[in-house]
Protein backbone atom coordinates (compact mmCIF):
# COMPACT_ATOMS: atom_id res chain seq x y z
CA UNK A 1 0.00 0.00 0.00
CA UNK A 2 1.44 3.42 -0.91
CA UNK A 3 -0.04 7.02 0.10
CA UNK A 4 0.54 10.80 -0.32
CA UNK A 5 0.98 13.26 1.99
CA UNK A 6 0.66 16.84 1.81
CA UNK A 7 3.86 19.07 1.72
CA UNK A 8 1.78 20.76 4.55
CA UNK A 9 2.83 17.88 6.38
CA UNK A 10 6.63 18.21 6.43
CA UNK A 11 7.40 19.22 9.72
CA UNK A 12 11.80 19.94 10.58
CA UNK A 13 13.67 18.60 13.78
CA UNK A 14 12.23 19.78 16.53
CA UNK A 15 8.94 21.21 15.20
CA UNK A 16 5.95 20.83 17.09
CA UNK A 17 3.25 18.32 15.89
CA UNK A 18 -0.29 19.41 16.26
CA UNK A 19 -3.02 16.96 17.87
CA UNK A 20 -5.92 17.51 15.87
CA UNK A 21 -9.51 18.37 17.50
CA UNK A 22 -11.13 15.78 15.61
CA UNK A 23 -8.87 12.68 16.29
CA UNK A 24 -9.14 11.18 19.55
CA UNK A 25 -5.55 8.69 19.06
CA UNK A 26 -2.51 9.94 17.08
CA UNK A 27 -0.14 7.63 16.65
CA UNK A 28 3.84 7.51 16.14
CA UNK A 29 5.05 5.35 13.35
CA UNK A 30 9.71 5.94 13.23
CA UNK A 31 10.39 5.18 9.99
CA UNK A 32 13.97 5.69 7.54
CA UNK A 33 12.93 8.30 4.84
CA UNK A 34 14.38 7.93 1.32
CA UNK A 35 15.20 11.34 -0.29
CA UNK A 36 15.23 11.18 -4.23
CA UNK A 37 18.09 12.93 -6.20
CA UNK A 38 16.73 12.95 -9.84
CA UNK A 39 13.30 12.35 -11.66
CA UNK A 40 12.47 8.41 -11.74
CA UNK A 41 9.88 7.19 -13.88
CA UNK A 42 9.65 3.66 -14.77
CA UNK A 43 13.23 3.22 -12.72
CA UNK A 44 14.55 -0.70 -12.82
CA UNK A 45 15.47 -1.85 -9.07
CA UNK A 46 18.92 -2.81 -10.34
CA UNK A 47 18.63 1.15 -11.12
CA UNK A 48 16.98 2.00 -8.31
CA UNK A 49 19.76 3.47 -5.66
CA UNK A 50 21.12 6.13 -8.67
CA UNK A 51 18.08 8.13 -7.83
CA UNK A 52 18.52 8.54 -4.20
CA UNK A 53 20.21 11.61 -2.97
CA UNK A 54 20.18 10.13 0.79
CA UNK A 55 18.37 8.89 4.03
CA UNK A 56 16.92 10.70 6.84
CA UNK A 57 14.37 9.88 10.11
CA UNK A 58 10.62 10.08 9.54
CA UNK A 59 7.48 10.28 12.16
CA UNK A 60 4.92 9.13 9.72
CA UNK A 61 2.00 10.27 12.41
CA UNK A 62 -1.03 9.06 12.30
CA UNK A 63 -4.58 9.52 13.13
CA UNK A 64 -5.35 6.03 13.91
CA UNK A 65 -9.31 6.10 14.61
CA UNK A 66 -9.46 8.72 11.62
CA UNK A 67 -7.52 6.39 9.27
CA UNK A 68 -9.91 3.45 10.23
CA UNK A 69 -13.08 5.44 9.61
CA UNK A 70 -12.26 6.17 6.05
CA UNK A 71 -11.44 4.43 2.93
CA UNK A 72 -8.04 5.28 2.38
CA UNK A 73 -5.76 7.03 4.71
CA UNK A 74 -5.74 10.73 3.19
CA UNK A 75 -7.17 12.27 6.27
CA UNK A 76 -5.49 10.48 8.93
CA UNK A 77 -2.30 10.91 7.61
CA UNK A 78 -2.30 14.43 6.02
CA UNK A 79 -2.82 16.83 9.03
CA UNK A 80 -0.25 19.67 8.78
CA UNK A 81 2.70 18.36 10.57
CA UNK A 82 2.18 14.97 10.41
CA UNK A 83 5.35 14.20 8.60
CA UNK A 84 8.38 14.93 10.93
CA UNK A 85 11.40 14.51 9.51
CA UNK A 86 15.58 15.29 9.60
CA UNK A 87 17.56 15.97 11.50
CA UNK A 88 19.95 15.64 8.45
CA UNK A 89 19.91 14.06 4.89
CA UNK A 90 23.00 11.35 4.92
CA UNK A 91 24.24 10.71 1.17
CA UNK A 92 26.68 8.39 1.73
CA UNK A 93 24.85 5.32 3.94
CA UNK A 94 24.59 1.41 3.92
CA UNK A 95 20.85 0.83 4.74
CA UNK A 96 20.70 -2.93 4.27
CA UNK A 97 21.34 -3.77 8.08
CA UNK A 98 21.16 -0.39 10.44
CA UNK A 99 18.75 0.56 13.90
CA UNK A 100 15.28 2.32 13.87
CA UNK A 101 14.23 2.94 17.13
CA UNK A 102 11.41 5.40 18.26
CA UNK A 103 11.39 6.68 21.98
CA UNK A 104 8.26 7.91 23.68
CA UNK A 105 8.90 10.39 26.43
CA UNK A 106 12.28 8.66 26.94
CA UNK A 107 10.99 5.29 26.74
CA UNK A 108 11.92 2.60 23.80
CA UNK A 109 8.93 1.67 21.96
CA UNK A 110 10.05 0.58 18.92
CA UNK A 111 13.49 -1.43 18.12
CA UNK A 112 14.18 -3.02 15.22
CA UNK A 113 16.83 -3.38 12.24
CA UNK A 114 16.43 -2.30 8.10
CA UNK A 115 17.39 -6.19 7.73
CA UNK A 116 13.43 -6.86 8.14
CA UNK A 117 12.04 -4.47 5.94
CA UNK A 118 9.22 -6.34 4.43
CA UNK A 119 10.74 -4.51 0.99
CA UNK A 120 13.57 -3.52 0.64
CA UNK A 121 14.57 -0.16 -0.42
CA UNK A 122 15.47 -0.56 -4.40
CA UNK A 123 11.81 -2.10 -4.20
CA UNK A 124 10.45 0.26 -2.81
CA UNK A 125 11.50 3.21 -5.11
CA UNK A 126 11.31 0.80 -8.69
CA UNK A 127 7.73 -0.19 -7.63
CA UNK A 128 6.63 3.71 -6.71
CA UNK A 129 8.45 4.86 -9.91
CA UNK A 130 5.96 2.59 -12.11
CA UNK A 131 3.02 4.19 -10.85
CA UNK A 132 4.16 7.77 -10.28
CA UNK A 133 7.01 9.85 -11.47
CA UNK A 134 9.44 10.45 -8.42
CA UNK A 135 10.89 14.14 -8.54
CA UNK A 136 14.04 15.54 -6.98
CA UNK A 137 13.31 15.86 -3.06
CA UNK A 138 10.03 13.44 -3.06
CA UNK A 139 10.41 11.69 0.50
CA UNK A 140 9.49 8.32 0.67
CA UNK A 141 8.66 6.68 4.15
CA UNK A 142 10.00 2.75 4.02
CA UNK A 143 7.46 1.65 6.69
CA UNK A 144 7.33 1.49 10.00
CA UNK A 145 8.44 -1.65 12.45
CA UNK A 146 6.34 -3.24 15.15
CA UNK A 147 5.50 -1.18 18.40
CA UNK A 148 3.57 1.58 17.26
CA UNK A 149 1.29 3.66 19.44
CA UNK A 150 -0.69 6.28 20.79
CA UNK A 151 1.17 9.95 21.54
CA UNK A 152 -0.40 13.03 23.29
CA UNK A 153 -0.10 16.61 24.04
CA UNK A 154 3.05 16.97 26.08
CA UNK A 155 4.62 13.99 24.94
CA UNK A 156 8.27 13.91 23.12
CA UNK A 157 8.91 11.70 20.39
CA UNK A 158 12.21 10.78 18.69
CA UNK A 159 13.15 8.49 15.64
CA UNK A 160 16.73 7.54 15.67
CA UNK A 161 18.17 5.81 12.84
CA UNK A 162 21.71 4.48 13.24
CA UNK A 163 23.94 6.70 10.80
CA UNK A 164 21.87 9.09 10.78
CA UNK A 165 21.00 10.90 14.24
CA UNK A 166 17.69 11.44 16.01
CA UNK A 167 14.88 13.17 15.22
CA UNK A 168 12.72 14.83 18.38
CA UNK A 169 9.49 16.31 18.31
CA UNK A 170 6.88 17.45 20.72
CA UNK A 171 3.23 17.01 20.86
CA UNK A 172 1.10 20.42 21.00
CA UNK A 173 -2.70 20.76 21.24
CA UNK A 174 -4.21 23.26 18.63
Amino acid sequence: MIFLKPPSAILPHQGEIVYPEMSKRVDYEGELGVIIKRRASRVSVDEAEKFILGYTCVNDVTARDLQRKDVQFTRGKGFDTFAPCGPFIVTDLDVKDIVVQTYLNGELKQNSSTLKMIFKIPFIVSFISHIMTLMPGDLISTGTPAGIGPMNVGDKVEVFIEGIGKLENEVVKV
